[in-house]
């Protein structure tokens, strides 16, 4: 593997690792249960994408004949973490702030995993990237349709008629 794609390895950890801090940071700052254990089971999620991350990687620094065992990598855990369209967040500016800056991570994310994929020469790497894109963009989608949902009721706390 190219230094490089161990770059690439390393940053994507560290990128998660600051996922994983803020939404902890969220959720110390909400005293909303819901809210609360929300953010938490995205810190959670963001564990385990560190995680699966450091796998995906082992498997592809070691032995070329190891790199076979990619295929065997399961897909990275289910953004599927709990029923968005449920989540009620009481702190709409809260929400509007969590939501906002979890959508500009995940497009960072979406992007940076497409230029990785057209950056590297090995197609196993190249594979892996592409899987992490498509990971973060259903992220960005869930982010983006909470966001959108929680902007009303944070229009409708500045008083802005006729929201």
């Amino acid at each position: 593997m190219l230094t490089k794609d161990i770059e690439i390895f390393k940053q994507a950890i560290l990128n998660e690792v600051e996922g994983y801090e803020f939404y902890k940071m969220a959720a110390h700052n909400t005293d909303e249960e819901e809210a609360k254990s929300a953010f938490l089971n995205l810190a959670n999620e963001e564990l385990k994408h560190i995680e699966w991350l450091r796998d995906a990687f082992k498997k592809l620094s070691g032995d070329p004949e190891d790199q076979s065992t990619l295929a065997d990598l399961q897909n990275p855990p289910s953004p599927e973490i709990f029923r968005w369209e449920k989540l009620q967040i009481k702190n709409a500016n809260l929400a509007v702030s969590v939501f906002g800056i979890g959508i500009e991570m995940e497009r960072a994310s979406v992007k940076f995993y497409d230029e990785a994929s057209e950056s590297t020469p090995y197609e196993a790497a190249k594979q892996l990237f592409k899987v992490l894109s498509k990971w973060e963009k259903v992220h960005l989608d869930q982010f983006s349709a909470a966001y959108d949902a929680v902007m009303k009721d944070w229009w409708s706390d500045q008083e802005f008629a006729p929201f």
